[in-house]
């Protein structure tokens, strides 16, 4: 794939290997409370006839119980504003601009809905979104509440160790096919789907639905990539057979086979392999929206 002269994504934010999220300056005095304050308290404490030491030990007391509380939480990362500067980062950013500049195009053209992008978030390990804790054993996925896509990028070293899959334009596929669900919430289908979810009689019901979700977004993954060929080539020899084994390899029966021994279909949640295959082949032969229309009967 050719992505290098790609033009690169501002809406990247950098959580990987940042410090802790903390406010403020230096503390000042003893128990983390500030000198201020402790001229505030020995005010008090005269005007109320108290020791003033009384005043300032109980608050240096609930300080510290506060610092205790605050150690035992999970540490989140700073997030970095700026353009990631390694090869991967900078891989991503790219791939994201990529859509970025074809959604903003084909979403008015085809479907005349405004496109507003979603920002990326790099993480390692673990972080937090609106829709709960983002953890790497989770894979990559889109937060319809803060439309933000989270993605640990040792997802893409899983692809070529345990799934088979791997190469520059599977790794598009993915981070495309996470735009693709920031896509079908600015249609209006992803909560629709989250609400027939809501109302489904059944877990296989709701689990039916879901799979008509990825596979619209797999779809629309190939009409990013039809549209993105056509405003520069991106595309080399063996980048769609790339995205097909990996877009295969993380189907629904491989993954169960895998791990159980059998396949439960009730349970699929994105799709077979060949269906899979299907709907990302039929978003790079048409690049249309409406050929991926997932729902139809």
């Amino acid at each position: 794939m050719k992505w290098e002269d790609l033009q690169s994504s501002e809406n990247i934010e950098d959580r990987r290997g940042g410090g802790p999220m903390t406010g403020g300056g230096p503390r000042m005095g003893a128990g983390g409370i500030g000198l201020g304050t402790m001229v505030i308290l020995g005010l008090i404490g005269w005007a109320l006839g108290v020791n003033p030491a009384i005043l300032i030990g109980g608050a240096q007391m609930i300080n510290n119980m506060r610092q205790e509380r605050e150690a035992a939480l999970p540490r989140q990362e700073a997030p970095r504003q700026s353009a990631p500067t390694d090869q991967l980062g900078r891989f991503v950013a790219k791939v994201v601009g990529s859509n970025e500049q074809v959604w903003s195009q084909v979403l008015p053209e085809q479907k005349g809905v405004r496109f507003q992008p979603p920002r990326l978030v790099l993480f390692n390990g673990y972080t937090q979104s609106r829709c709960g804790t983002a953890q790497s054993a989770m894979g990559p996925f889109y937060c319809p509440l803060d439309q933000r896509i989270y993605l640990d990028t040792s997802f893409f070293r899983d692809m070529q160790r345990r799934f088979g899959g791997g190469g520059d334009f599977a790794y598009a596929y993915v981070i495309s096919h996470e735009m693709g669900h920031h896509i079908q919430n600015l249609l209006g289908i992803l909560p629709k789907i989250q609400r027939a979810q809501q109302l489904a009689s059944s877990r296989s019901e709701a689990n039916a639905l879901s799979v008509r979700a990825e596979l619209m977004a797999d779809c629309l993954a190939g009409v990013w990539a039809n549209n993105a060929n056509k405003l520069k080539p991106i595309l080399e020899e063996g980048d769609i057979e790339q995205a097909v084994a990996s877009a295969q390899a993380i189907g629904d029966d491989r993954q169960q086979r895998a791990t159980r021994g059998y396949v439960v279909p009730d349970s699929f949640t994105h799709g077979s392999a060949a269906q899979r295959t299907q709907w990302l082949l039929k978003g790079l032969r048409t690049g249309s929206i409406d050929a991926c229309n997932t729902f139809a009967r």
